[in-house]
């Protein structure tokens, strides 16, 4: 296993400049690479955990267990279904080499347990996800691509230097030194990872880079990329008992940020946007279950951007009055359900086992956060529908695997198919559909965009990194 693991890392490195010397053979590649993934993932759930220490305490720490296979598997699928989705497309080889490079670069920060191998990996991210973005080369790309890099490799200096008071404190870089390291330390990582995975208002970044990008560069962005940031923050709680309240306190937050946002907003790409913002706040709302409620979000989330690639409009209002292709309604109105809790899909088990495990105080938010998502997306499920449209085969391929992974996935929890565990989503569902009709459907209210502006956000992360000291220091008892 030690072995294979080595491989599988190295594996999208390698193929992705193998790509370059046999163009005709770019997308193949980059399939075979996403299956191998999938494969591997399997096989993680199959084999007891693995922990490979490969350079002592100053090199490489790799640890894959249940919960990364699930981060992997996620980034496995997605990548397969933006491949499909791109397969007729006129696509370049740099582009596909790009994309498998993305691919590896995140798999590599699912494995990753100590703090440098994670910042390699996370910079190799930004890099892969910066060309992505400028793909098309227009201008508006561009600054959207550079405006991304530039928060990003703000963030990581941050984050190198509490690496390197935790290795003054620890002797070592692994994660397990954040219980002995200072609380600047953890403020400075902590700063790193919530910007790097869109959390609270330091990810604000986020809605206008996800809608900007390309249909399925924003499903690479929004189903998988973010997530190599929040897995540090899922495992480090797991890790370190002091870390659990803050990273469950970034949850809630975001959580309500982002879905308040959403609720309000009429164009159908920066609310998915700020759904993945409010997402991710479910999975570090709950640590301990983050890793399903990831694989959830990640499928659904991508094939909600592919799908709202096709539609006739961005624009809600003007959705409205331009039906739908019935079966381009039905897969967004299966994914709607999905990520509002609805039975029968994965969704409905994520939101279960997540509400199941969280504290006290944090119920009464999160079932609002849920409500907020149950309104938000009955402005999709209640689109007209009989319309035509024109799709690629490798669309249908693609949203195909999405969906069948949101329902096989069922298999997970199926315990949560009870009857009281049945009511309460289908009447939070039911109340935000209320609510939609009789106030937010005809609700007309523009949110400032104040703290999206790019001169805003290095700001923005020094009051969040004012929050984090105050945060360590009281938790840690200083």
């Amino acid at each position: 296993m030690s072995t294979i693991t080595i491989a599988w890392i190295a594996l999208p490195f390698f193929l992705g400049f193998v790509i370059y010397l046999i163009p005709k053979l770019d997308r193949y590649l980059a399939l075979g690479v996403a299956f191998t993934s999938v494969v591997y993932a399997l096989q993680v759930f199959a084999e007891p955990s693995l922990t490979l220490q490969l350079l002592d305490n100053f090199g490489v720490i790799l640890t894959v267990d249940r919960l990364s296979g699930y981060f992997i598997l996620t980034n496995a699928l997605v990548t397969a279904a933006v491949i499909l989705y791109c397969w007729q497309s006129d696509k370049t080889a740099f582009f596909y080499a790009q994309l498998i490079i993305l691919h590896g670069s995140v798999n590599a920060a699912f494995a990753c347990a100590d703090l440098i191998s994670l910042y390699v990996a996370l910079e190799v991210i930004s890099i892969a996800a910066f060309l992505l973005i400028a793909y098309p080369r227009t201008d508006r790309s561009i600054w959207v691509a550079l405006r991304y890099l530039f928060v990003s490799n703000v963030a990581m200096l941050f984050y190198l230097v509490g690496a390197v008071l935790v290795y003054q404190a620890h002797h070592s870089f692994s994660f397990a030194g954040l219980r002995v390291a200072p609380p600047e330390a953890l403020a400075l990582i902590f700063l790193g990872l919530l910007t790097k995975g869109g959390i609270f208002v330091s990810g604000l970044w986020l809605p206008l880079t996800h809608s900007e990008s390309e249909t399925p560069v924003s499903a690479m962005l929004s189903g998988v990329v973010v997530k190599a940031g929040v897995y540090p923050l899922v495992r480090c709680a797991l890790m370190v008992a002091e870390v659990d309240p803050i990273v469950r306190t970034f949850g809630v937050g975001t959580a309500l940020l982002g879905v308040f946002y959403a609720v309000f907003e009429k164009d159908t790409k920066r609310m998915l946007a700020f759904h993945t913002v409010s997402q991710l706040g479910f999975i570090l709302a709950a640590p301990v279950v983050g890793g399903f409620y990831a694989l959830t979000h990640g499928l659904v989330k991508s094939a909600l951007f592919l799908i709202a690639g096709v539609l006739p409009s961005r624009n809600l209002k003007e959705l409205q009055h331009q039906p739908i292709a019935t079966p381009i309604w039905i897969a967004l109105v299966m994914a709607s359900f999905s990520i509002s809790g609805f039975p029968l899909l994965s969704g409905f088990g994520a939101k279960v086992l997540t509400t199941k495990n969280l504290l006290p105080w944090q119920a009464i938010a999160m079932n609002i956060a849920a409500l907020g998502t149950a309104i938000s997306f009955a402005k999709f499920i209640f689109l007209p529908r009989g319309g035509k449209a024109d799709v690629k085969p490798g669309f249908w391929a693609a949203v195909i695997l999405l969906i069948g992974g949101l329902i096989l996935a069922n298999v997970v929890y199926y315990e949560a198919y009870t009857v009281d565990n049945i009511i309460k989503p289908l009447a939070t569902i039911a109340i935000g559909w209320l609510a939609y009709f009789l106030i937010f459907k005809h609700l007309v209210v523009r949110l400032p965009r104040v703290f999206e502006q790019f001169e805003h956000l290095i700001g923005v992360m020094s009051l969040i990194l004012i929050l984090l000291f105050w945060k360590g220091f009281a938790w840690l008892g200083i």
